[in-house]
Order: structure tokens, then sequence, then C-alpha cells
């Protein structure tokens, strides 16, 4: 039976199983037109993306230079200028080369290069993509350039033709060159460009010279396994990893290539036990090289610097072809090496190779270098040990304005004046060790000037115990000074640590420039090929308040002019100067060995508005020698003075500017109070204190309660002469003296001055007479008396009548010699003989009374005072 009625029926049927079939498969097309739609996209994206990643690669790539063969072998060395842009001396990239042949290098010295800087070498094609997956992550994590995947060729290629800034342009080009690289030269040949290209410090390029200069082996093939690890040690880090001037550095570099030699089977275990057992120092047989560098050490600081900015190698300097433009000095310069490496100066250098001297010449208020001599000897060899910035020793006594009194006034808010005693004392440490003088002796009170002017030691220690130890650290750190730790024996420059004239110079001159610090610099700015340049200006930073500035100097500026101060010598006549002396001290098993009196080394560091020096004389190693009593430990004064004299000639120099917030005031020593008109004149000083803490009360110490007692004059007829008397309390006498005035009617006038108690006028008028006493002390007035006395007149008439009996005892005597020679006389004569002698008496007498009077008017005593003043300097500990 048919399923259908009609075909109507079976018709919209068959439509409506169609229209449902269709409206399935609308649905199943809906879906995959979704995820169609979405991998289409992603295509499109993709191909965009490949097609813009690849546009930008090749326009990337058209901007990188050819793949010059002779780039490849000779390289392009920097230019360096001085201050005012005029070229010094270029870094020739082709000096002290020797290019060898990949057959004359043996085995293992290939292989120890392949092992620590490409181990697949000899596998890629110029670039590794495993390396670079592990640099693609450490620089996501770690941010871009902070792993390389750096190939032998790709480091090859970027020495030769590209600049030194990490960026993707260069990274591209620096791998699209390494490929083209690697299809045109054999992986030998690409390895020995390698070998020949690379800068191994001290001037030396390539491997040839390298193994001249550090192993003293030309031939190549005498190279131990440990000497071609010691080679391949070098390049990532040339100066720091110099087996010459670092070579613990260079030894734990050393064993790292080892290491990896062994792991990578290059060599056996025990081929790698034996070589890690060679004492680097014992294998090393250095050679300088020959040519003389000009500026030596100020050219071996701009290397340094250059080679510390970020993405710049020391290869960059003789290869990459850029201007450094510094800080440089060349008259400055050039007369410091003339001081310094002649004798033509300063006659007393010590007749010891091993005698240097490390000098360094700053802007004061910028930080810029002028000069720098790091060795005593014009010597050969280039980046060799620079004492200036490397070497030195403890500092002594040149850390007191640092660590101690610095401190103590920015914290603290001492004044110059501040009171210190100067007596036993002893450190906090378990043991209490005693602090010690030169000389052994101490001063009692002195004031913080006084202290630092004579470089006393107790008052510098206790200075550093009332600051704390971590509050003198983070003043030190604040002017450029690292230390460890410091602690109490810090105070007197027994450091840990050596410091440099670079660093102290840095420090001083914060002092000179209102207490802000820069950073000592030599490079100013840079050049690249490209055109690119990159500006030098370290920030200034306040490292202390201006008054600590200010009144450190105010007090060092003593030290060179004060007849009590250590650095006299070191003075420049008419120069606004401020400095400090420091002398280190052999312990007592080192004394032992030397003559009395000797030291390792002398510092003197100071400073004007305009110039900061800092002078160190030593020895390369402690115990190389010493500096001998007198004129020896003078040269770090005499080269200051005869330096500083030098640069500042025809200069105007300000003197160092008080600021608003130091104030004046006159102090009373010892009380730290002002002074009383009973304080003596020799104990007041004028000092400088933070506005705010001047003394506000007055001082009671020399305050004297005395007074004088029981005056009287009386007048004794019998001596014809007044006696002034008086008491005073016994204590106080023997530092008192008296001053008599007398008034005999015409007004007063001092007539004595003496330590009595008694004064006495002979043959005074007749009248009133009136006296006035006044205590003194030290200049200053006790107490004043005042008496008087009446001279009646008929003392004048006894004595006429006294005259008169005299006259006639004289005449009747004279009459008896008449009568002798002749009996008959004459009453007449003899009236007028009488009358006659009258008056000559009476004019006697009165010539006799004036001369009385003005014998005791003009009895004045007179006492002569002097002083003498010690000049020895104090030498420090």
């Amino acid at each position: 039976m048919s399923e259908y009625r009609s075909r109507t029926e079976k018709r919209r049927a068959q439509e409506t199983a169609r229209k449902g079939n269709k409206n399935g498969k609308k649905r199943g097309e809906k879906k995959r037109g979704a995820f169609k739609k979405v991998v289409v996209s992603a295509l499109i994206v993709m191909l965009v993306g490949i097609i813009g990643g690849t546009a930008t690669a090749v326009a990337m790539i058209s901007n990188a230079p050819p793949i010059d063969a002779d780039e490849l072998v000779f390289a392009e060395g920097s230019t360096i200028y001085d201050q005012n842009d005029n070229e010094v001396l270029r870094l020739q990239g082709t000096e002290n080369r020797t290019y060898r042949d990949i057959s004359e290098m043996p085995e293992q010295l290939k292989d120890a290069f392949i092992a620590v800087e490409d181990y697949r070498f000899y596998d890629h094609m110029g670039i590794d993509v495993r390396r670079i997956g592990g640099a693609i992550a450490a620089n996501i994590t770690e941010g871009f350039g902070a792993e390389g995947a750096s190939t032998i060729t790709q480091q090859l290629v970027k020495q030769a033709f590209l600049s030194t800034d990490q960026t993707i342009e260069r990274k591209v080009q620096e791998q699209w060159l390494s490929v083209r690289m690697e299809q045109q030269y054999s992986k030998d040949e690409i390895l020995e460009m390698y070998l020949n290209i690379n800068y191994f410090d001290e001037s030396a390029w390539g491997v040839g010279e390298a193994a001249i200069r550090y192993f003293n082996k030309e031939d190549l093939s005498e190279l131990t396994i440990a000497d071609s690890a010691v080679l391949a040690a070098i390049p990532r880090r040339p100066s720091f990893y110099n087996p010459e001037s670092n070579p613990e550095n260079a030894e734990e570099r050393r064993n790292l290539v080892i290491s990896l030699m062994e792991e990578q089977e290059l060599i056996t275990g025990d081929e790698a036990a034996e070589a890690r057992d060679v004492d680097i120092e014992d294998q090393l047989d250095y050679t300088p090289a020959e040519d003389e560098g000009m500026y030596e050490s100020f050219v071996d600081q701009v290397m340094d610097e250059v080679e510390n900015i970020e993405g710049i190698e020391s290869a960059d300097l003789y290869a990459a072809g850029f201007d450094i433009y510094t800080t440089l000095d060349p008259d400055a310069q050039a007369y410091a090496e003339d001081v310094i490496q002649t004798d033509d100066y300063i006659a007393h250098y010590p007749d010891n190779e091993d005698f240097q001297i490390g000098f360094t010449l700053l802007d004061t208020e910028t930080g810029a270098l002028r000069a720098m001599v790091g060795n005593r000897q014009e010597t050969d060899e280039q980046r060799g040990w620079n004492h200036a910035a490397r070497g030195g020793g403890q500092p002594g006594s040149t850390i007191k304005p640092l660590l101690d009194y610095g401190p103590a006034i920015d914290y603290q808010q001492w004044s110059t004046g501040e009171p210190l005693v100067d007596e036993p004392h002893s450190y906090n440490d378990a043991n209490e060790t005693e602090v010690t003088n030169y000389g052994g002796g101490y001063s009692g009170e002195v004031t913080m000037r006084e202290a630092l002017v004579r470089s006393l030691n107790v008052p510098a220690v206790k200075a550093i115990q009332e600051v704390g130890t971590d509050n003198a650290q983070a003043f030190a750190e604040g002017i450029g000074l690292e230390f460890e730790e410091v602690h109490e024996a810090y105070a007197l420059g027994g450091t840990e640590e050596e410091v440099n004239s670079l660093d102290m110079a840095g420090a001083y001159a914060a002092f000179g420039n209102d207490g802000v610090y820069n950073e000592p610099h030599a490079v100013r700015k840079i050049e690249f090929r490209d055109g690119r340049e990159i500006e030098f200006s370290p920030e200034s930073e306040r490292a202390m308040n201006d008054y600590t500035a200010y009144m450190i100097s105010d007090v060092l500026k003593g030290v060179v002019s004060d007849s009590s101060g250590t650095g006299q010598r070191a003075n420049v006549e008419g120069l606004p100067l401020a400095g400090k002396t420091g002398t280190s001290n052999f312990d007592q098993e080192e004394r032992q060995s030397v003559p009395d009196g000797a030291v390792p080394d002398v510092w003197f560091n100071g400073y004007t508005t305009n110039y900061t020096a800092a002078v160190w004389a030593g020895h390369t190693n402690r115990g190389d020698g010493y500096l001998a009593a007198g004129e020896e430990q003078q040269i770090a004064r005499d080269i200051f003075r005869i330096i500083m004299s030098n640069v500042h000639e025809g200069e105007e120099t300000a003197d160092f500017s008080q600021p608003d917030s130091v104030c004046e005031s006159e102090m009373e020593e010892g009380s730290g109070q002002l002074p009383s008109e009973f304080t003596p004149s020799n104990e007041i000083s004028t000092e400088l204190f933070v506005c705010g803490n001047e003394p506000q009360e007055t001082s009671d110490t020399y305050e004297v309660d005395a007074s004088i007692s029981g005056l009287d004059a009386t007048y004794d007829e019998e001596d014809e002469e007044i006696v002034v008397s008086w008491d005073f309390p016994e204590e106080e006498a023997d530092d008192a003296t008296f001053s008599v005035s007398h008034d005999p009617g015409d007004g007063m006038s001092e007539v004595a001055d003496s330590d009595e108690q008694e004064y006495v006028l002979s043959d005074p008028e007749t009248g009133d007479h009136n006296f006035e006493v006044v205590a003194m002390q030290d200049g200053n007035t006790i107490d004043t008396a005042e008496t008087s006395v009446e001279v009646p007149e008929g003392v004048e008439e006894d004595e006429d009548d006294s005259d008169e009996d005299d006259d006639e005892e004289g005449r009747s005597e004279d009459d008896d010699e008449d009568e002798d020679e002749d009996d008959e006389g004459d009453e007449d004569e003899d009236a007028e003989d009488e009358d006659a002698e009258e008056d000559e008496d009476s004019e006697e007498d009165e010539e006799n009374d004036e001369d009385g009077d003005e014998d005791g008017e003009d009895d004045d005593d007179e006492s002569d005072e002097s002083s003498g003043d010690d000049d020895e300097d104090d030498q420090e500990e």
C-alpha cells in the first residue's frame, strides 16, 4: 500500500525532509566556518608578521656593512682628546700585534678558546640556535642583554665590523654577517682570524703577542694547557682577568676553562688536575711592551672608565675607532710627570726601585681629573700598575677629617672650639687597647681645632666614639670611600683596606666644594663611528651640610699656616689652601728591621676652591722599603706644594666662602663658654659654630674672689717719706700684680706696677696726697682701693731750722780756721760770710727737695715677659 495518499503529500514530505537535511548541514557548516575563520585569520597575521619581520630584517640587513677582509686583520684604534678637545694620542689597533697562522697554534690553545667561547664551533653555520634559545629565555626573564649567545664567528664579526651597542638591529646584522662569513671562509680561517684579532690587555693583540707578554714564549707550541687556559680567560674582561695585575681573578677563570676542557673531553682528567695545580704567579714570565705610552697613568684611567661602560669592551678601544673626549689638562699632566719622574725638582727621593708615587689632581668643583701620575719611574709597560688609582696604603691621619671630625660636626654639630681632653685613653675593644700620641705625651684640654691642626690621636678617637662607627662609615661612603666595616682604630687611619690618591682626592674635594661630592672622572664624552654620542657627567650629590665643609676647611687651613700645624711645608704662600698630613707606621715586629723613626709611607691631601690634589709616597709592597726620618718623609708635602704652585699660577683663587649656617663667636678655651672679664687673653679664641649653637653663658672659670684690705698711707717724718701698704689673700697673691697711682693735687698718674704690697714715696711735698691701688691678674682688674695722707706744713720749717743748725756748725769751724790763720778778724766780714753761706745752703736744699720729688714719681717697676712656642710638628699614627 502506498505510504502517501497522494502525490502532493509525497512531494510535501520529500520537501520537508529535504529542508530538515539542509538545516542540519547549515548548523555543521556554521561550526566549521568559525574555526576556519580563526585559522585563516591566524595565518594572515603570521603571514603579515613574517612579511613585516622579514621587511624589518631586510631593512636592518641592508644597513649592515660589507665584509671587508682588511677589517678582519687591521682595526681602527680610538682617539683621545684633552679638556679643550685637542687630540692627544691615538690608540693604534695595529701596534703590538704578531699575526700567527693557524698551523702555528697547538691544539690545546685552540681547544681552550673553543671550550669557553663556543664548544659547538665546528657544528653550527655561524649562529648557534640552541644557545640562542637559552639566551632568549634569559633575556625575557632578566631583560634584554642579560645573556649572550655569540659564537666565535659572531664575536669576530662584531669586533671587525659593528658597533658595541646592544640593540636588536646590531644583533640581526651580526647574525646575518656571521652566516655570510661561514659561507666565505673555512672554520680554521675564522678561528685563525679570531685568535689574532682578540685583545689581551697590556697592549697585546692576538695570541702571538699575548704569549710573549705573559709567558715570554714566542713559539706557540711551547704553550702548556695551563698557559692556553690563561690566554682563553682574558678576552672576556681583559683588565679584570689580566694575570699580571689581577692574578687571583685570572687563576679562577683559568681553572674554569680547564674544567670546561675536561668536561668536553678535550683533555684528560690527569691533564686537567696537573694544569690546575700550577700556581699562576709561578706560571707567568711577564715581559712589558717595548712601546712607551704617552701620559701613561691618565690614559690607563681613561681606558678603565671606558671598559666599565655597559656594552663596551677593552678590545673596542683599539678596534671600534671611536673618539674619547677627556678632562685632561696636558700642561698640568706634563709638569706633574716632570716633578715626580725626574730629580729636577726634588733631590731626596729614595734610591729604591720599589719606591712609588700616587698623585691625583682634580677640579675641586666638578671632580674632573686634570692629571694623574701613578709611578715614580717612567716605564715601558702599558696598562701597568697605576699607584694613583689602584695602589696606595693605609691613609694615616688624612682619615681624621673624613671619619672623625667631619662626622662630629655633621651629626653632633660640634664647633671648631669643641673642648676635648687629650689624656690617657683606650679603645672600646675587648682588650681596652691604649690610644697613644706620637711621643707618648698628652696635652690636656684642647679644642677640636688644635687637635686636628696638631694631629693629636686621643681626641680623634674620642670623636669617632662620640659619633659612632656606623655614622662615620655612612659619612665616608657619601664621599666615595668604601669600607667593609669601620672600627674605632680606623679613626687614626689603621684601616684594613688600602686607599688610593684618586679616591682620597675625590673625598677631600667635597670639603672644598661646599659639601657636594662629584665622583672623580676622566671621560667627558664618547663619539662612535656611526655618529652616536654618550655624554658623561656624574651626578653631584650633597654629602654633608655646608657648615661641615666650611668648618673643616677653616681648621685645615691651620694645618699648613699655623706654627703648630703638621703641614707647614706644603703651604703655598698667598694661596687660600687647606690640607692634611698622614703617616702610617710599622708594627712592633717590622720596626726591628728598619731604622728608628722610619715609616712605610706618607700622605698629603689638600685643596683650594680650584684644585684638589692627593699625594701618596711609599713602596710597591709594604716591606719593600721605608722612608727615613727627615727629608724623605717630607716628599708628599713637597710634591703637593710644587705642583699646586704651578697649576694655580696666573689664576684667581677665591677663599672658601662662609655660608649663612656658620656663625663666629669668642669662646673661652676649656670651658667652651663666653669669656669673662677675668679670662686671660691667651685663653680666648674666635671659633666657628653652627648658627644657634653659639655659647650663651659667661664663664666663671677665671673669676677671683679676692680684694684689697688694710690699705693705709702714713707719713714718716723722721725718714721724710710716705709709706703706702695693703693686704691681699695669700692664695691669689702669687698671680697678682698691683698698680699704684698717686695724686699730689694735680691729677692721678701711675707711679708703680709690681707684685709688691707696699709703695714708698720719698720727700713728698706739703699737702694732701691721694693714692689708688689696683689689683690685676692676667691683665684683668680684680679689685680697687683708695687712701690718702696729709704732709703738714710745719715739716718744711723744721727742715729749714735743721739746715740753719747745720750752717752754724759749719760756720764755727770756719771761724776757728780763720782765727788760726789770722787772729785779727773783722766781725762785719764774718757776718757777710755767714749770710752768703746760708744762701748757698738754701739753694742746695731746694734742689735736693725737687730731685726727691721726681725720684718718687718715676719709681716704676718694669718687667719683661717672654714666651716661646714649640714648633715641633706632631707625627701621627
